[in-house]
This record gives C-alpha cells, sequence and structure tokens, in this order.
C-alpha cells in the first residue's frame, strides 16, 4: 500500500483555446500557494483523446483528514483569492474525485 494511498483526482475543463492562458495563471497564483499547503503533486496531465481541453491534476493524502486539513489551508491562504479570480474565466467545468488504493497482492507496486 502506498505510502499516501487517497488520491485527489482533479479535472478542470477548459475554455477552447485558452489552454495556454489557463496554465500561465495557475503557475504563476496557484502553484505557489499549493506547494506551500498540498505539498508536491502526483503530477499534472493535460486530455489527449476523449473530453479536450481538459488539465487533470494528482495530490495524495495520507488520509481523509490529512486531505481536509491541507484542503482547508489552501482555501484560507491569502494569496489563493488571487487564483480564483483570475482564473475563474477560464474553467468551465470542474470535477473533484477522491480515490483510495487498492490491495492488489499479485502487483508489486512501485
Amino acid at each position: 500500500m502506498p505510502h499516501r494511498p487517497l488520491v485527489d483526482h482533479r479535472v478542470y475543463t477548459i475554455r477552447l483555446r485558452r489552454m495556454g492562458e489557463f496554465l500561465e495563471v495557475f503557475n504563476r497564483l496557484a502553484m505557489p500557494v499549493l506547494l506551500q499547503t498540498l505539498e508536491h503533486p502526483l503530477g499534472f496531465y493535460l486530455s489527449q483523446v476523449g473530453p479536450q481541453n481538459q488539465f487533470v491534476h494528482l495530490w495524495a493524502y495520507e488520509s481523509l483528514a490529512d486531505y481536509e486539513r491541507r484542503s482547508q489551508a489552501r482555501d484560507a491562504h491569502p494569496d489563493f483569492p488571487a487564483y480564483l479570480a483570475a482564473s475563474e474565466h477560464l474553467i468551465t467545468a470542474q470535477e473533484t474525485r477522491l480515490v483510495r488504493a487498492a490491495a492488489m497482492p499479485a502487483w508489486p507496486g512501485r
């Protein structure tokens, strides 16, 4: 079982032809806050097949309590509203899923 078995699988759908602008805003305004409050992500991805214009990011947590604590810290950060305001017109939809690692004894994992 991974050290942080709970993963926040977040998908933002970005306005058509605005991904570059969104990524610039995200990197400049969100990333400093997220690195301080959520720590390091598992990764960032852009959709290639299926629904287009989607930005996916994954964050790992030790537990639901850890997720709630770090999410509250992000939301309360004094710089986070600037990112929300700057990105509001760029995001058309957001999905957030919390998924748990499955014990798979036949797979050695990492």
